[in-house]
């Protein structure tokens, strides 16, 4: 695309010519002699001219596909140049505006140029070091957890039970940060990878998780744990050298570094961050993997995502192999899945958008939470809560819509007595040993416990709508109480003025 600016001072002439030549056919138009032969002491090629005359923009073809930008310092005004940029044919007009914000000049001509774009130095200026200056400190951050583990023969990267693909994806991100290889950072966790587009992701990706016991910490030397938390291990990890989550912060453990981002949909945008910061060399396959487990965690940006995944998303798409990835994607159903979502569409209840259901006996957990999400594709249905009994406990997931109550709310305020439960807004999971769960709530029949959790959801659901209720309640009496004391007030200062 063609681009002309029209610039009437030296250093915004510059900056535009480095930040825009690269994607733009970038010519420049100056009305004073002295700038015009400072930029071209620069290097850049300048047309000496007036802006106001019509020749000047027919000798450089100026038409409708033309990108005019023209500067405005705020002291002169711009409403003949803008009408003889628009005579000459140009559709594509931006002013940038310099001088003091919604300069008193663009008042001159904003009313006759509707269709002139106004943008603010100011305010590009502002994202661009906000940008930066976040970057500087996590560099800063980066930086120094990198030089505490320099010194470690040994490093264990460790992961929670069952790793899902952020898991390992974020395992893989902090190898590559930290410069290290399988040797001397290794990927491991309690509990190894079972669910088959887990065991898929691994064996396309080479990706080793190597069991660790309680016992074999002891022969690392740092311990850092990804989309994870100490507390999750039930005290086998009283203190870590970093901790690296997307998951809200939780007590019960000491560190030397972490990042906990709970706003992020994903650990690896944490750790995409973290590799951009330092401008590190990133492998196919570790952009492969992190690509992967954005998508994962956010359901392709469907839940709990921000502005950061989407950056740390375009970022590593040209890095990825997309073949990969769509290869890592075709495993959804199977038949054993597809077995356990007839089980809750057999004893599942709905009730008031909620659809809830319990699988009995379940051989792993990561089928409770595909049922969850599979249920929520429902018509008609905003929230799932499934269980299952894993072993020796009732794993209770919950999905729902994201804008109509908390999911992590819900299962704090049911099972955090008797169980481990947190999560997100719109995703959330307890874990209850089946005794403490007997215990509180009785039976453990398919059908009961569907009806139970209906039944809880619905409670947490109506309080939460009353809470809402209230809150907007007070919200209109303290506006109304502020706007009767106004009035009190101006009535007041009317008195005072009145001629006694």
């Amino acid at each position: 695309m063609k681009c002309l600016a029209i610039c009437q001072t030296t250093i915004l002439a510059r900056n535009l010519h480095q930040a825009l030549t690269s994607s733009l056919q970038l010519s420049f138009l100056v009305k004073d002699r002295s700038v015009a032969r400072r930029l071209t002491a620069l290097g850049i090629s300048v047309r000496t001219d007036d802006p106001n005359k019509a020749a000047s923009y027919r000798q450089l073809g100026i038409d409708a596909t033309t990108c005019i930008v023209v500067e405005d310092d705020g002291r002169h005004s711009l409403r003949e140049t803008l009408r003889t940029i628009r005579d000459s044919g140009a559709e594509l007009i931006y002013v940038l505006s310099v001088g003091r914000s919604r300069s008193v000049q663009a008042i001159d001509w904003s009313s006759e140029f509707p269709g002139v774009t106004t943008i603010e130095l100011s305010s590009l200026l502002k994202g661009s070091l906000l940008t930066e200056l976040g970057r500087s400190l996590t560099r800063a951050r980066v930086e120094e957890y990198r030089w505490h583990f320099a010194s470690a023969d040994r490093v264990l990267i460790l992961l929670h039970n069952e790793p899902d693909p952020d898991a390992m994806a974020s395992g893989l991100g902090l190898r590559n940060l930290l410069r290290r290889t399988k040797a001397t950072a290794i990927i491991g966790a309690f509990q190894g990878v079972t669910r088959p587009e887990n065991v898929r992701m691994a064996n396309l990706l080479d990706i080793e998780v190597e069991p660790v016991t309680a016992e074999s910490l002891t022969q690392f030397d740092r311990i850092a744990t990804v989309d994870v938390q100490p507390h999750y291990f039930g005290g086998l990890i009283k203190h870590a050298d970093l901790v690296v989550d997307h998951h809200p912060q939780r007590s019960g453990y000491t560190t030397t570094f972490k990042d906990i981002r709970p706003a992020y949909g994903s650990t690896s945008t944490i750790l995409t961050e973290h590799l951009r910061a330092i401008d590190a060399n990133i492998s196919e396959r570790t952009a492969t993997a992190m690509l992967y487990a954005i998508k994962s965690d956010t359901l392709f940006f469907s839940r709990h995502t921000n502005q950061n995944d989407l950056e740390a998303f375009t970022f590593l798409y040209q890095l990825a192999d997309a073949t990969l990835v769509r290869k890592m994607e075709g495993l959804g159903i199977t038949l054993e899945r597809l077995d356990f979502v007839a089980r809750a569409a057999g004893s599942g209840a709905r009730r008031n958008q909620i659809y809830t259901a319990h699988l009995g006996d379940t051989p792993r957990e990561d089928l409770v939470p595909y049922v969850a999400d599979f249920l929520l594709q429902l018509e008609d249905v905003k929230w799932t809560v499934v269980s299952g009994t894993v072993g020796y406990d009732v794993v209770v997931s919950v999905r729902n819509l994201g804008y109509s109550g908390n999911a992590a709310d819900f299962v704090k305020s049911c099972f955090s007595d008797v169980g481990n439960a947190g999560g997100h807004r719109a995703m959330a999971k307890a874990v209850v040993p089946i005794g403490r769960f007997r215990k509180k709530f009785g039976s453990l029949d398919d059908q009961k416990v569907a009806r139970l959790l209906g039944a809880l959801a619905a409670d947490f659901l109506a309080n939460a709508s009353r809470g809402r209720q209230r809150r907007d309640d007070r919200s209109v009496t303290d506006r109304r109480a502020r706007g009767e004391a106004s009035l009190v007030q101006t009535h007041s200062d009317v008195s005072d003025r009145s001629p006694k």
